[in-house]
Parts: C-alpha cells; sequence; structure tokens
C-alpha cells in the first residue's frame, strides 16, 4: 500500500535529453532558415536578372494584354447589341 501512495501519475523525465533534443531542433531550425535565405536570395537575383533582360517588361506586357481584352469586350458587346443574343440580325 505504500508503494501506491509513492507514485505519480506523471512520467519521470530526465532533463538532460530534453536539453539536448531542444538545442539540437533549435541549430535545425537555425540551417534551415539559413538555407531558406540563401536559396531565397538567389532567386529572387536570377527574377531580376531574367526581368532585366526582357525586351519588353511585365508590366507593360500586362497593359497591353489589358488593352487587348477590353478592345474584345467592346467588340463582343458591339457584335451582341447589333445582331442579338442569337446572332440574328434584328
Amino acid at each position: 500500500m505504500a508503494d501506491n501512495a509513492e507514485r505519480t501519475s506523471l512520467p519521470e523525465l530526465r532533463s538532460g535529453p530534453l536539453i539536448t533534443g531542444g538545442v539540437l531542433a533549435g541549430a535545425g531550425l537555425m540551417l534551415v532558415l539559413a538555407g531558406l535565405a540563401v536559396g531565397g536570395a538567389h532567386i529572387f537575383a536570377a527574377t531580376r536578372r531574367w526581368v532585366d533582360q526582357m525586351e519588353v517588361p511585365p508590366s507593360q506586357q500586362a497593359r497591353q494584354q489589358w488593352a487587348r481584352a477590353r478592345a474584345a469586350a467592346t467588340a463582343g458587346a458591339s457584335a451582341w447589341q447589333t445582331a442579338g443574343p442569337a446572332g440574328r440580325s434584328g
């Protein structure tokens, strides 16, 4: 009966392995962050060089495509209003 009174419901943990595990996890996290920083910097620099080598910058291409889409929408709406929804002139 004395054995039951001394037992607790929690596991017995040693601090040494927990501290070692925490230190290793922290070191691993730092390595991951360093790797992401190096890789991200490389991708950013390569993308910047690629954009600089383009004859037409992406912002200008987007403006041109937007103008084409607007013109197509206007032409389509005009044709629809002229011919009617079923394509018959009316």
